[in-house]
């Protein structure tokens, strides 16, 4: 199988549960709830994505004819861990899940990755993933209902986080939308954390420090 990939790039996590660990950021093309054109997006699910995740022209990006190839092409951007501990890889998108996929896996796997991804949690997630962070869309159905960490973008329309406290995630996180309202999604955020605490705020420190 070959692989679309938009960019891979060396930075910080800046989001839940690993912010501020190195990762190797693999971010494939596509999406199945956004086709990435300007004219889609009032349809979108997740009209306030500020994501380029289309065709293959970012830094390191292409279409990788193997598993091997992508992971060798990943493994070069990272230099090597401390003994007691694997390397990150975040499979991210777009939505990664309609490429990444078991032998994909394994090849990570095989060049010293610990393995994570960043779906919206509408597909099936392949086996042999270390670390599963599920972002719900509203509107979106899950087909990804327990994990590590559950990531929501607040506030969004017809969508009360109680609703997923039933669902068997290690992390719940409430993740400020991102644009002009930023400051005060961001107080909704907090204020909302602070009258439930089984919620934790989530913010994009990538994006504050100014780094890929």
């Amino acid at each position: 199988m070959a692989y679309e990939v938009k960019e891979i790039f060396y930075s910080l996590q800046g989001e839940g549960a690993h912010t501020g660990r190195p990762a190797v950021f693999c971010r494939f093309s596509g999406c199945n709830l956004w086709s990435g054109s300007v004219e889609d997006r009032p349809r979108s699910f997740c009209p306030w994505c500020d994501t380029d995740f289309m065709g293959t022209d970012g830094p390191q990006g292409g279409i990788f004819d193997n598993a091997g190839e992508l992971a060798t092409r990943a493994s070069a951007l990272s230099p090597a861990s401390g003994l007691c501990t694997r390397r990150l890889l975040v499979a991210t998108g777009g939505e990664p899940l309609l490429q990444l996929d078991e032998p994909l896996i394994a090849a990570f796997h095989d060049t010293g990755f610990e393995v994570a991804v960043e779906t919206n949690g509408t597909l099936p997630a392949p086996a042999g993933i270390d670390w599963v962070c599920v972002s719900p869309k509203a509107g979106a159905g899950l087909a990804i209902r327990a994990g590590d960490e559950l990531k929501l973008p607040f506030p969004q329309d017809g969508v009360n986080p109680e609703d997923y406290l039933d669902l068997d995630f290690r992390h719940f996180f409430l993740q400020p939308l991102e644009g002009p309202r930023i400051r005060a999604h961001t107080e909704l955020a907090v204020d909302y954390c602070l009258r439930h605490p089984q919620w934790r705020l989530s913010l994009q420190l990538h994006k504050i420090l100014g780094i890929p």
